[in-house]
Parts: structure tokens; C-alpha cells; sequence
């Protein structure tokens, strides 16, 4: 039962830790002290200890001044550097979905995908959730579990450097329309179309994403 007690007191950790990063209320470069986090949550640094090492292998915590553990920032040459990998990821794996057998089937999953974005016309965070969901769903059909697995460990840091941006250009393109041609050139199986489309949306958003306020 201890051992239940203890698992259950890291999730609750986890789980709030993570939400107060990725709605900002922890900024990026802040400091997470293990005492001020414990006493804020009624539970152990050990716990507290343990929440945090696993939020820094999801990329959303660094180590700082003294081995205290920050809240990642990331310099515009890195949000670059970032979604030019997302890119790669995730033109491979448009690659793998033209080439499968099952296309049409994997196309009629993506515009379900694209249906929940065009239907999420709420705040910035279900919009964001919406976003990230169909780019995690183009990864995952392609069917290749490390590309999946590769993407799953930059999406903390493409969800820190959304937060993180000024407010006006928070909203880059996350519209269904702005990647219903993807998926259309997918359906066509026309590749190349798919990523180019995919380049300029990436670009764009690394546009408003770096920019100043």
C-alpha cells in the first residue's frame, strides 16, 4: 500500500508540475526549488525529486546554477534548430504514409485528426492540444515506433516555446486549413507536395514563434 501511496503522491507531483509549466504559470528560466514545491503540495522532496527528473527527461526542465533544476528556455537559434528536427520527423514520416498499403485508410485517420482541430476553436491551450494531437497522429501512422517515440521527447519544448511566446504570436498556424493541404497531398500519395507544405508551416511558425513583442 506504501508503495501505491508513494507512485500515486509522484503522479499528483507530475501532473501539476507539468500543468503549471505548460500554462505558464512557471516561466521559462524559473527556478523549481524542491522545498518550496513540496511545502506548496503537502508531500516529500524525495517526491518532489522524482517528479522533476522525469518532467527533465520530457525536455521541459534543465539543469541551472548550482544543479537547481529551471524551467527550459530556449534561444531562437534553438526553437529553429527544434522544429527543423520536428520537420525531419515528421517528413518521414509522410514518406512512410504514401508508401503504405493502407493510404486510404491512414488518410481517412488523418482527416479525423484534422476534423478535432477545425472543431477546436476554444482557448490557446485546446487549440494547442488539437495542434500537436494530429502531428503526433501523422508520426504515429507512419507505423515507425521510434520516429513516434523520437517526436513524443520534443513536444515539451514545442509546448514551453509556444507558452513562452508573446501573446499576439502564440497563435501561429494551427488551423485545420493550414494543414488540410498535407493531407491532400498525402491522399494524391504526392510526397514531396506533402513536405514542402509541411517546411512552410514549420518555418512560419518559427517566424512568429521567435519574434519580438
Amino acid at each position: 500500500m506504501r508503495s501505491l501511496d508513494r507512485m500515486t503522491l509522484r503522479e499528483r507531483a507530475l501532473v501539476a508540475l507539468r500543468e503549471a509549466i505548460l500554462t505558464g504559470r512557471y516561466g521559462p528560466g524559473d527556478h523549481l526549488g524542491e522545498v518550496e514545491i513540496a511545502s506548496q503540495l503537502s508531500i516529500s522532496r524525495g517526491t518532489v525529486r522524482e517528479a522533476l527528473r522525469h518532467l527533465q527527461q520530457e525536455g521541459l526542465v534543465t539543469p541551472g546554477v548550482r544543479g537547481m533544476l529551471r524551467v527550459r528556455s530556449l534561444t531562437d537559434e534553438e526553437v529553429d534548430e527544434l522544429f527543423r528536427v520536428r520537420c525531419a520527423l515528421e517528413g518521414q514520416a509522410v514518406a512512410e504514409i504514401v508508401e503504405s498499403d493502407q493510404l486510404p485508410h491512414l488518410v481517412a485517420e488523418l482527416n479525423a485528426a484534422l476534423d478535432k482541430l477545425e472543431a477546436a476553436t476554444g482557448d490557446l491551450n485546446e487549440q494547442l492540444e488539437a495542434d500537436l494531437a494530429f502531428h503526433a497522429q501523422l508520426c504515429e501512422l507512419s507505423g515507425n515506433s521510434i520516429l513516434l517515440d523520437t517526436w513524443r521527447h520534443l513536444e515539451g519544448p514545442i509546448r514551453v516555446v509556444v507558452m513562452s511566446a508573446s501573446s499576439e504570436n502564440r497563435r501561429f498556424p494551427m488551423s485545420a486549413g493550414h494543414h488540410r493541404p498535407i493531407v491532400e497531398a498525402i491522399a494524391r500519395g504526392d510526397a514531396d507536395t506533402a513536405v514542402r507544405v509541411l517546411r512552410e508551416h514549420m518555418q512560419a511558425a518559427v517566424t512568429l514563434l521567435t519574434a519580438q513583442a
